[in-house]
């Protein structure tokens, strides 16, 4: 039997990794565990760590298109998907029109244009 691998982190590429970690740090109240100019990495109890890297010439994504493809996004469950929201609004998150699932869960892009999803199941 081979053993299974454990999720450590995920990395998201941007132009401004103190600015992106700071925005994620303040919506989820994760802490930073490393920092350089190159590379933010933060971190809570959970054992997944959440790092991003800066990246010259960095094209963010685009909601819903697909020129610049969203290549992943991270989801986040909320208690009051309200709050959630305009917390993240008030942080520098904007909310495109184009919002699937039928208000099951809300897309938001973060600063760096990254989608990414606040549900509340």
């Amino acid at each position: 039997m081979v053993p299974g691998a454990v999720l450590r982190g995920v990395t998201l590429d941007c132009a401004d990794p103190q600015t992106l970690a700071g925005f994620y740090g303040a919506l989820t109240g994760m802490r930073e565990l490393f920092s350089t100019d190159e590379f933010v990495a933060l971190t809570d109890d959970s054992g997944c760590d959440l790092g991003f890297q800066r990246v010259d010439g960095y094209r963010a994504p685009q909601w819903p298109g697909q020129d610049v493809p969203q290549q992943f996004h991270l989801d986040f469950r909320a208690d009051d998907l309200d709050a959630m929201e305009e917390l993240a609004l008030e942080l520098g998150a904007a909310k495109p029109d184009h919002q699937p699932g039928d208000g099951r869960w809300r897309v938001l892009l973060d600063p760096a244009g990254h989608p990414f999803c606040l549900t509340s199941s």
